[in-house]
């Protein structure tokens, strides 16, 4: 695994395709590591012309762990959030987004699309506002602007997300929980198979394992707030899509994030969860193409949401 040292930690990346091709920066979620994007969806964008750059985030994977600062406490955090008090952690999605510019220029990449997910759709926000300079394009899929009033997951994802497993030790029981997360928040007409999510939550765990770093993740979600007015200062060419069966992160949240863009575009597909399932692999595939390409179809004019069905139809 290739790792570059940036903005004070190292982080470890992997590339796929030419890197004389144009540049595309994806920025994975919570907790979640390089190998989380579909591999699939990433010879996909290769054969489709595009150098394709993943990494893990700080504190998750094979990047510089934060175990220096103390154990932090998620329960405390959240009850902080919901009086609205000021939190103290240990960095903010700012500097996760200083992470990825760090990369960038480490690798020596100047104008990258930058496609994020989850919380990387949040860092990708962020750098598309700040670094306007150097990004061709930003696509924020199953995100949020963060702003207050927005719908929050439904109460049996949250405990779920917040709840640990009882014994971190016990490889079986970790597994098994997160069997039950990723069915609780993945697609429910796009389903992935058992066998296939519990290889992948194995790989992961055979990888690396890093449940206090992605703790310190979540707070640094709670802690960074409204980026509507970040949103607002986007220039670039912007997508989002959404799943309109998302339990974590609420559909109204990509709709709000791509009304709070100028000139977004907005695409929302029923019966998409809180995953990137196979069987929506071809579909995103091409939204992506068209957006990075500058050819988004009439259907989807800027902040107009294009509902796409969970049949095989488009």
């Amino acid at each position: 695994m290739a790792t570059a040292h940036a903005n004070g930690i190292t982080i470890a990346y992997e590339t796929s395709g030419n890197p004389h091709d144009p540049p595309v920066l994806l920025i994975m979620g919570l907790g979640m590591q390089l190998i989380a994007w579909p591999q699939d969806l990433v010879d996909g964008l290769v054969e489709q012309g595009y150098y394709v750059i993943r990494f893990d985030n700080r504190d998750i994977g094979l990047s510089t762990k934060l175990h220096h600062h103390k154990k932090p406490s998620l329960w405390r955090a959240y009850l902080k959030s919901l009086l609205g008090w000021k939190q103290a952690v240990p960095y903010t999605l700012n500097d996760m987004a200083d992470d990825a510019a760090g990369l960038l220029d480490a690798l020596g990449i100047d104008m990258p699309h930058i496609i994020g997910m989850s919380m990387g759709g949040m860092i990708a926000q962020i750098f598309a506002s700040r670094f306007a300079g150097r990004t061709l394009s930003l696509t924020s899929i199953m995100s949020s602007s963060g702003r207050r009033g927005l719908p929050g997951p439904t109460p049996a994802a949250r405990m779920a997300l917040m709840r640990p497993p009882a014994n971190p030790a016990n490889r079986h029981e970790v597994v098994e929980r997160g069997v039950a997360i990723f069915r609780l928040i993945g697609s429910p007409s796009f389903p992935t198979p058992e066998r296939a999510l519990r290889a992948a939550i194995e790989r992961a765990l055979d990888r690396s394992v890093s449940p206090d770093g992605m703790v310190r993740q979540l707070l640094a979600i709670v802690a960074s707030g409204d980026r509507t007015p970040l949103l607002r200062k986007i220039r670039c060419p912007a997508l989002v899509i959404h799943g309109a069966a998302d339990p974590l992160v609420p559909v109204a949240c990509g709709i709000d994030t791509a009304q709070a863009i100028p000139g977004a575009r907005l695409h929302i597909i029923e019966g998409m969860g809180h995953d990137l399932p196979a069987q929506l692999t071809e579909r995103l595939l091409a939204l992506l193409d068209q957006h990075l390409r500058g050819n988004m179809t009439p259907d989807l004019p800027p902040l107009t949401a294009h509902r796409a069905g969970s049949g095989t139809h488009h």
